[in-house]
């Protein structure tokens, strides 16, 4: 019960950010992205600094000016920086697509900096899913477009921060480490709106809803995720992570007309297909560890 329990929230979270990119491209064409990552950002603020006021907490601590999880906030800003950006420039399903393939990052990148063990089934696995990636950005095909890479650069920032989280040994909160992360949005979305040199825009009240439905969306995505996370098997309930990109090939397809050609399918398959093996096939590898270090 706890396993289907934590497989619906996980599900229900995926939806949440699936539904918040969806928002988020079709608010960029005539809200700068830059200024959208902002509002998002200081958003995501106010709404964990009055949870945890409501529970009688400081919204700020010291823990969150600790380097590493001052490099985790920098690190999510990049990320959401390009991915966003990609977001407005291409497809909704080819961004999601690679966004599919920060798990293989994570799993390779804890073998390079966190000395991890990896064996030769899940770098076999990894290697697999990056072929897939390549199926999906097809680089020297004349459908290639360069502007992928800004998708790609974006998935590599988020992969980094949460190798960061990983590697955290500090005791700040789940709640205080999301505002410090949130505290980076806001200098980023300003900045890339000069990079793009696209002007602040007083929003209409249609937009200035669809604003706030994003933050409102992405925090009960966010929720749902941390709910999730503490219910039944990790690895059964991770899994399911990748249903944000079904969500994503749906919404891609109502509201933006989107239609993936048979390549980029095939490329999310292998990528899905590698992803999962790796959550499983480390799941299990840990429960044998655990099982042998437990005193009889």
């Amino acid at each position: 019960m706890e396993n289907l329990r934590g497989a619906a929230l996980m599900t229900a979270s995926m939806f949440g950010f699936a539904v918040e990119d969806a928002l988020i491209k079709g608010l960029s064409g005539t809200v700068p992205t830059g200024q959208i990552v902002a509002f998002i950002g200081l958003g995501g603020i106010i709404a964990f600094a009055v949870g945890l006021v409501a529970r009688g907490q400081p919204a700020f601590v010291a823990s969150q000016r600790a380097p590493k999880v001052v490099l985790r906030s920098a690190l999510e800003a990049v990320g959401s920086m390009f991915f966003v950006s990609s977001l407005a420039l291409i497809d909704l399903t080819l961004a999601s697509a690679i966004i599919q393939a920060t798990p293989l990052v994570v799993a390779m990148g804890a073998a390079l900096f966190l000395g991890q063990t990896v064996g030769w089934r899940r770098w076999l696995a990894i290697l697999i899913g990056f072929a897939g990636v390549l199926l999906i950005v097809k680089p020297g095909a004349a459908s290639f477009d360069p502007l992928v890479i800004l998708a790609i650069i974006g998935m590599l920032g988020l992969a980094s921060r949460d190798l960061v989280t990983r590697s955290l040994n500090s005791d700040i909160s789940g709640p205080h480490l999301s505002i410090a992360a949130f505290m980076g949005l806001v200098p980023a979305g300003l900045l890339l709106c000069v990079i793009w040199g696209q002007p602040l825009v007083w929003p209409t009240l249609y937009e200035w809803a669809i604003l706030i439905l994003c933050v409102f969306v992405g925090m009960v995505a966010y929720l749902c995720i941390i709910a999730a996370t503490r219910a039944g098997d990790a690895a059964f309930i991770s899994s399911f992570r990748y249903s944000r990109m079904l969500f994503a090939l749906v919404l891609g397809a109502l509201f933006f007309s989107e239609v993936p050609d048979a390549l980029t399918l095939l490329g999310v398959t292998i990528v899905i297909a590698a992803g999962l093996f790796t959550l499983l096939r480390e799941a299990r590898l840990n429960r044998t560890s655990q099982a042998s270090t437990d005193p009889l």
